[in-house]
């Protein structure tokens, strides 16, 4: 990967290691809801060793294929992480900076906690199913992730609390350079930190740390859900106000990942209440609630999809020679719509005997989601090519 030109360089490059982060949990989720692990709420490394040993031997090369895909994204996302932030700390002694304040671009800084954020998933991800014997542990883990997650947390409030109160002193809100949902992107940054918290709250054995985890959880979700009311109100008026232009289009898509993380985390909830509050809920309701969400995730990716389609940005900025980072914003609603399609099929179907895994109507719903999958994988790498390894151009940087 060549190195970006100081003045080419735009925060929202760090969703490049967001996408990567995303579909290194892609490969991880094929063991997760696949592989049998009646005793762990995850699958890990032991599992599938136990599986090699006694499985077919077609299996066997669907466990490489499903590691070599995990760790090459993982290695992918760590590299562009790393490179973000070497570039990030160059870029912020630049006239750039003043810049974007002044065009009230400076919410792109919140990718910043969300990558770092998806880190802590990939890492999990990776440890889990690669380190045996690592779950015997885990106990012991769930709070140093917790008081990362409290100072990514604090990182994250803080910069959208100096952003925001700058915006309501000077009261400089640019509504028409801001008709597009960009905006949304701390919604996004919470909603991922929510349902990160949500992991320790759903899988851990100790009371206190459940609780911790679940509380943290319930609290950015709840902000994340305030504010993703407000703004989409405010970005939805000025759009139809002022009319969308085809760079900032592929926001409308923001509200799928939101939609994942958020219905995730009260997947989380509800499994965290369950076995540390004794919390019972009917199966039936996990149908609903991931059917609402994958429905509306489904709605408003028609909607993008046929509004970009139209303003010709697929074929200006991912197959043309238009450049922007704004373009791996194209990366997360796929990775985040994938996973939560699993989530449905999981839990809204199999948990409710609807379906019954692996079995011809099991791959026909699995379908979609691995086109869906490799087309985000297939995007992510194409972009790479085109932003990544040339001298930067002067960049369109609207979308989020």
């Amino acid at each position: 990967m060549t190195e970006t030109p100081q003045q080419g360089y735009h925060p929202l490059y760090f969703l490049a290691a967001l996408g990567a982060g995303g579909l290194t949990v892609t490969f991880y989720l094929y063991f997760m809801f696949l592989v049998s692990h009646p005793n762990t709420p995850v699958v890990t490394a032991d599992h599938l060793i136990n599986l090699w040993a006694t499985g077919a031997n077609w299996i066997r090369p669907l466990i490489i294929l499903g590691i070599a895909g995990m760790l090459a994204m993982a290695v992918m996302h760590i590299r562009l992480l790393i490179w973000n932030l070497v570039q990030y700390r160059r870029w912020r002694n630049t006239t750039d900076l003043a810049q974007i304040e002044a065009r009230n671009k400076d919410v792109a800084f919140m990718a910043i906690p969300l990558t770092l954020t998806m880190t802590i998933n990939v890492l999990f991800a990776v440890g889990a199913a690669t380190i045996p014997g690592l779950w015997s542990i885990a106990e012991y883990l769930f709070p140093g992730v917790l008081v990362v997650l409290i100072i990514i947390g604090a990182v994250a409030l803080r910069m959208y609390g100096n952003y925001l109160s700058r915006l309501v002193m000077t009261g400089s809100f640019d509504f028409i350079g801001n008709a597009n949902l960009s905006q949304m992107m701390p919604i996004f940054a919470f909603a991922m930190i929510a349902v990160a918290f949500a992991a320790p709250g759903a899988m851990s054995q100790n009371q206190l740390i459940n609780a911790i985890g679940l509380f943290f959880a319930i609290f950015f979700l709840s902000l994340s859900a305030l504010l993703g009311f407000v703004k989409l109100v405010v970005g939805v008026n000025a759009m139809l106000r002022h009319g969308l232009t085809a760079s900032a289009s592929p926001s409308l898509w923001i509200l799928i990942p939101i939609l994942t993380l958020s219905g995730i985390t009260l997947v989380r909830l509800i499994m965290g209440l369950q076995h540390g509050f004794d919390l019972t809920v009917p199966k039936p309701a996990l149908f609903v609630l991931t059917s609402i969400i994958l429905s509306l995730e489904i709605l408003f990716g028609l909607l993008g999809y046929v509004v970009m389609q139209r303003l010709g940005y697929f074929r200006d900025y991912l197959r043309g020679e238009q450049k922007s980072p704004g373009a791996y914003s194209l990366i997360c609603p796929g990775v985040a719509f994938f996973v939560f399609g699993w989530f449905w099929i999981m839990f809204g179907l199999v948990g409710n005997g609807l379906v019954t895994p692996l079995t011809p109507a099991f791959f026909v719903l699995m379908l979609p989601l691995i086109l869906v999958q490799w087309k985000s994988l297939e995007t992510l790498l194409k972009l790479n090519r085109k932003l990544l390894r040339k001298p930067a151009q002067p960049l369109a940087v609207k979308a989020s």
